[in-house]
């Protein structure tokens, strides 16, 4: 299949879901994600499985087909290789980037995206934490928890921040969290970040991720 924004954009989402929980992604969430049509979201699965870059079942989970996920995986890549660009070079703030990266990680070559990571020094994360896949495709990431499934005293560094809420991730930025830090966990929603306990919104609980 071509590539076009809008099956760069499916495979992107699939992808994404998994990278930080096992569950696969199911018609009508990628529905939800997309903020499209459940009957669109299924035309679309099923022409993408005709391509061979998704595997699905009827009324079942959604997978990538290793085409799928390396051509998904070069999409990540260069949204959060644009989202690092903006932050280092041009002061943006890391709530201010994702709309930005979106319409960018469709302009730029390679010439110029490979320029940016020799710039950048090969970043192997974004700002919000997450994982920049290599040229390759390849990606490295730290046994992780989430915040709210981490024991009270479990103490391990921030290792990502959900970029899906602006307005939470200023609020994390001013309770004084950032991708990192080292943290020891009071309960779902309070930390101990340099001996100081900080109160994170309660939606914070499912957006925050600790190292083991």
């Amino acid at each position: 299949m071509p590539s076009s924004p809008a099956v760069d954009d499916y495979l992107k989402t699939i992808y994404h879901h998994t990278e930080w929980q096992a569950e696969r992604i199911t018609p009508s969430q990628l529905a939800a994600e997309l903020r499209l049509a459940p009957s669109s979201v299924t035309e679309m699965v099923q022409k993408l499985a005709a391509q061979g870059l998704v595997t699905h079942r009827p009324y079942g989970p959604i997978s990538l087909t290793p085409a799928g996920e390396h051509r998904a995986a070069s999409v990540i890549r260069r949204h959060r290789l644009i989202e690092t660009w903006l932050v280092r070079e041009f002061g943006y703030a890391w709530d201010e980037v994702h709309d930005e990266a979106e319409v960018l990680e469709h302009a730029l070559s390679d010439r110029l995206l490979e320029g940016i990571d020799e710039l950048l020094g090969r970043p192997r994360f974004d700002p919000h934490g997450d994982a920049i896949p290599d040229a390759a495709g390849e990606v490295h990431r730290e046994p992780f928890v989430l915040l709210s499934d981490a024991a009270p005293g479990h103490s391990g560094r921030v290792l990502r921040v959900s970029d899906r809420d602006p307005e939470l991730l200023r609020a994390v930025e001013a309770a004084g969290v950032a991708v990192g830090a080292q943290a020891t966990v009071t309960d779902a929603v309070r930390l101990r970040i340099e001996g100081a306990e900080v109160t994170l919104p309660a939606a914070a609980a499912g957006a925050v991720w600790l190292s083991l």
